[in-house]
């Protein structure tokens, strides 16, 4: 069961670009958390999942005796929520669940390319990251891919015309 749930519910063992299809999930993740239209609830719910991110992913590793297994991709579904922190702000309250799919998914899609890009080019700390014993550093360096997602995102906000944006 603890192997199934850090395998994303059976996922991360599709064969090819399993932490992509755990992004996904990732996804439904970050939807189900919106869909609450609380951030209180957004908020517990990113913290709940990094929890059991550590946990599963911890326990993962010792079960398949592997250091970071492609096949663990709890850390990316509980990442992905992550990635839409800066969102609340600018909406100054959860982006309701309609429209974050319907009317923003030109930034949906930009938020999930790019969070596939820094978790796999692992820029600095990303990489330094997995270092941390057990599940702590497979999920910690999702965690920074997330939060160069957020500085891509405010960096955009701040720098380019409202008419040039993608969020």
């Amino acid at each position: 069961m603890i192997l199934w749930l850090a395998q994303g519910f059976g996922v991360g063992r599709i064969p090819f670009a399993p932490g992509t299809f755990g992004s996904v999930v990732g996804l439904l993740w970050t939807a189900i958390l919106f869909a609450s239209d609380s951030l209180l609830v957004f908020f517990c719910g990113i913290a709940g999942g990094l929890a059991i991110s550590v946990w599963t992913c911890g326990e993962g590793e010792k079960i398949l005796k592997q250091k970071d297994p492609g096949s663990i991709v709890m850390d990316e579904i509980a990442a992905i929520p992550l990635c839409f922190l800066t969102w609340p702000f600018l909406f100054k309250s959860a982006p309701p669940l309609g429209t974050l799919f319907q009317n923003h998914w030109p930034g949906v899609t930009l938020i999930f390319v790019l969070f596939r890009i820094f978790d796999i080019l692992k820029p600095w700390p990303v990489k330094q990251s997995q270092s941390l014993p057990e599940g702590w550093g497979v999920t910690m360096d999702d965690v920074l891919a997330a939060f160069y997602v957020n500085v891509c995102f405010v960096a955009e906000l701040w720098l380019l015309p409202a008419r040039f944006r993608v969020f």
